[in-house]
């Protein structure tokens, strides 16, 4: 009995060919590194929202994460001295042994394709949270609450007072 065995990157193809067996072969393929015979990696929410989050925010075009409150509450935050930026505002998740399901709340800037806005995000996330945890990303949904006009309701405007 002959037997032949391959490794891939990421992946584990076992080929077995048994002569006898009038040339047939059987292949079992291994997907991820989570669970081996030595034990057991999980990998919790959080890890994959912060993940999710800061692929999001590498894409030129994404001006913020979040709906309206999280992003006032993300604001009053960031005022408070010491504290840091919430790298999972916008993202929420859903993992599983396997796999993950991530979904996001942006804001756009103006002027910027959302569709390939929302192709570059997928592209992103999907890489980064599947090299970074092994878990295969099934989809990544994308919600655009609202697009950035620079100068427009974000603080940074000096006019002067209507009034004396």
């Amino acid at each position: 009995m002959a037997e032949t065995k391959q490794a891939t990157t990421g992946s584990t193809t076992a080929t077995a060919t048994n002569p006898a067996a009038s040339g047939t072969s059987v292949v079992a393929r291994t997907e991820g590194t989570l669970a081996t015979e030595q034990g057991r990696t999980s990998i919790a929410d959080t890890v994959v929202s912060k993940i999710a989050g800061i692929a999001t925010r590498e894409i030129s075009g994404v001006h913020d994460l979040g709906g309206g409150a999280a992003r006032a509450v993300g604001a009053l935050r960031e005022r408070i001295p010491g504290s840091r930026t919430n790298l999972s505002q916008g993202v929420s998740v859903e993992v599983g042994e396997r796999q993950a399901a991530v979904d996001l709340d942006i804001v756009a800037e103006y002027g910027v394709s959302i569709a390939d806005l929302a192709t570059g995000i997928r592209r992103n996330v999907i890489a980064s949270v599947e090299r970074m945890t092994g878990l295969e990303v099934t989809e990544v949904n994308i919600t655009v609450h609202d697009i950035y006009i620079e100068g427009e309701n974000d603080g940074t405007e000096d006019t002067a007072p209507r009034v004396e």
